[in-house]
């Protein structure tokens, strides 16, 4: 393997520091490095984190290829600063057997961008209706840890105590996608006043907050573990407080998208959490479908709430909930687009307009909880010597425009074109090799 020494780069933020990488490891951290052999990669003006790990992802293979793969999905994972990705179940076939699950896990080892781990259905077919293979999927090759049935909600309350019930036996977690069905039928974005306004039939907070309430009572009665998926509303960040608050093994992630943009971009505004990033961008226009996303953008209220949240610790994790689609699921009308949108490439510069140059809180957001939610080993560890060396070199100075065509996803669905971001991702280590280098993909 080659050897790499980064020259006065940031540790987490930290006075700057020579890093030497051998046979995939830290071997060496301080000032005044010497080795010969390495390539050298200067680190001035820019700040080392450990390789980010992002809790939930769309592959889209098997069976929507020409959305994503998992050779696309870990290239754009890797440009993100990503080492590790956690895979939905919602392919074609459905990632519900020990057979689908090491097919996706084997892909993501071919293709050595990122480590794919799987997560596997919660119930066949994503239908509600039956357990899936959740021990199999455990003992299979992708030794499967998190099982969720995303997109879809495991609404009936008695599977759902039965799915905690059983990954139980093997500490792992029910990963839930907070929407009661029946308050949610035709809804087509967040229930209020821009919905009203619009037209549109609105989706109510209530949906999500009631089953996350459901869901914790359930988790507290059977001792098992519960993580809550895109967490969007004010009301659910107080139920999941209580239920910390109680030591309830719950743990949450939010998403970029429902940390910076607002209901009010559907209407064609650019009201953004953030008021330095919407002097810069603009909305394409009133019912853009690239704003349809599952949950629906909330108020500002909403992510108001979020944001203190996430800095408070009472969300857990930044997850991109990165979700391609083909130009034919997502250029169309609004009722009939797919919801979901890109967010691999850009959740590190949605975190520092968040959180700030807080690189130790973003390194727990985005990195070590995640790594230890999912129970990846070597991922989410600061760089020290002896530690595997996945890491990735951030240059919080730089500003970027997003471009779609540029993206390296196989979709384009960014609701970020044309908006020009903070920092920028020059390089990713994955197990002492590069796989981003300058800022671009090295195979």
């Amino acid at each position: 393997m080659t050897a790499y020494l980064i020259t006065s780069v940031s540790v987490v933020g930290a006075a700057p520091t020579d890093l030497l990488i051998r046979d995939g490891v830290v071997a060496e951290v301080g000032s005044g490095l010497n080795a010969p052999d390495a390539t050298v990669v200067d680190g001035t003006g820019l700040v080392a984190l450990p390789g980010l790990v992002d809790l939930h992802t769309h592959l889209r293979e098997p069976g929507r290829e020409d959305a994503e793969t998992v050779e696309s999905g870990s290239r754009a994972a890797a440009l993100g600063g990503y080492t590790a990705v956690c895979a939905m179940a919602n392919t074609s076939p459905v990632a519900d057997t020990a057979g689908v699950v090491e097919q996706v896990w084997r892909l993501g080892r071919e293709a050595s961008l990122v480590d794919v781990q799987p997560i596997g259905a919660v119930t066949v077919g994503l239908a509600g209706e039956r357990l899936a293979e959740l021990g199999a999927m455990a003992d299979s090759a992708a030794r499967v840890r998190i099982f969720s049935d995303d997109g879809h909600c495991v609404a009936d309350p008695k599977l759902m105590r039965r799915a905690l019930e059983y990954v139980k036996a093997f500490d792992g977690i029910i990963a839930q996608h907070a929407e009661e069905p029946r308050l949610t039928e035709g809804a087509q974005m967040h229930e209020g006043e821009v919905s009203t306004r619009l037209g549109l039939i609105g989706w109510p907070a209530v949906a999500e907050e009631a089953i996350i309430a459901r869901d914790v009572l359930l988790t507290e009665h059977v001792g098992s573990r519960l993580h809550v998926c895109h967490v969007s509303t004010a009301g659910s960040v107080e139920v999941l407080r209580q239920a910390k608050a109680r030591g309830v093994r719950v743990t949450a992630e939010v998403t970029p998208h429902h940390l910076l943009l607002t209901d009010e971009v559907v209407s064609g505004r650019s009201e953004l959490a953030s008021p330095a990033l919407a002097n810069n961008w603009s909305p394409a226009g009133v019912y853009d479908p690239v704003f349809k996303v599952n949950p629906p953008l909330r108020t500002a209220s909403d992510v108001a709430a979020l944001r203190a949240a996430l800095a408070a610790g009472v969300i857990d994790v930044i997850a991109t909930d990165h979700a391609p689609h083909s130009v034919e699921d997502k250029e169309c009308e609004w009722a009939y687009a797919r919801p979901g949108m890109l967010g691999l490439e850009t959740a590190l510069s949605i975190a520092l307009d968040v959180l700030g140059p807080e690189w130790d809180l973003i390194a727990e957001r985005m990195s070590r909880t995640p790594a230890r939610i999912a129970g990846l080993t070597g991922h989410g560890v600061d760089p020290a010597p002896g530690v595997p060396a996945n890491l990735t070199l951030i240059d919080p100075a730089a500003r970027r425009t997003i471009e779609p065509a540029e993206l390296a996803s196989r979709s384009r669905n960014t609701p970020y074109a044309r908006m020009t971001l903070p920092g920028r991702i020059v390089a990713t280590f994955l197990r002492g090799e590069p796989t981003v280098l300058d800022g671009k993909a090295v195979k």
